[in-house]
């Protein structure tokens, strides 16, 4: 052994107390580093929704509740048509375009004949209630009891005229862009519906 080096135990360094309290301040670094990576595992998810026809309704929310459920940090920002979802009286009304879907079973020519579009909402209503399929209505229920934040556009809501008391209770109002934006910079998806 070379005497060129002695190495003194630590202990000699320091006394009783002063190291007690130095293990003791790393125990609480390494729990609180601990309880940071545990909340790092949440994925997040951000939706836009844009559209606020009938069957563009169900996309948002299915997926919404569904990565909800998963335990995910969703958020639905509903901008422009989009905020009709969320409208409580506007979304028991919402309609099923037939034009410009390559889907429907009849040409566009065709589609475009008055009462198409009240034909082909009923026949999707039909549809869903026949195979037990969930309700607009209960779709927003489901996600906010999930703790999927539903938020309604600032400006859409002033450009459309819209009361914030008109939206369904537990619906984020009040939300700009920029927040949207920042949720989707934190998020692991982000969707544009």
């Amino acid at each position: 052994m070379s005497t060129d080096n002695p190495s003194a135990p630590i202990d000699d360094e320091f006394d009783a107390a002063e190291l007690q309290a130095l293990r003791e301040r790393v125990d609480e670094l390494e729990e609180s580093i601990a309880d940071v990576d545990a909340g790092d595992d949440q994925q997040k998810m951000t939706i836009i929704a844009t559209q606020g026809s009938f069957d563009m309704a169900y996309p948002p929310l299915i997926l919404a509740s569904t990565a909800a459920a998963f335990d995910w940090d969703v958020v639905v920002f509903h901008t422009f048509w989009g905020l009709d979802i969320l409208h409580e009286e506007k979304s028991r009304n919402l309609k099923l375009s037939a034009v410009g879907n390559p889907n429907m079973p009849l040409p566009n020519a065709l589609a475009a004949v008055p009462g198409m579009d009240a034909m082909a909402t009923k026949m999707m209503q039909k549809k869903i209630d026949e195979n037990g399929t969930a309700t607009i209505e209960e779709l927003i229920e489901l996600s906010l009891d999930q703790g999927v934040d539903l938020q309604a556009c600032q400006m859409t809501i002033e450009l459309m005229e819209y009361d914030e008391d008109d939206f369904y209770d537990g619906v984020t109002t009040g939300v700009g862009a920029a927040t949207a934006l920042q949720h989707m910079t934190d998020s692991d998806v982000q969707l544009l519906v």
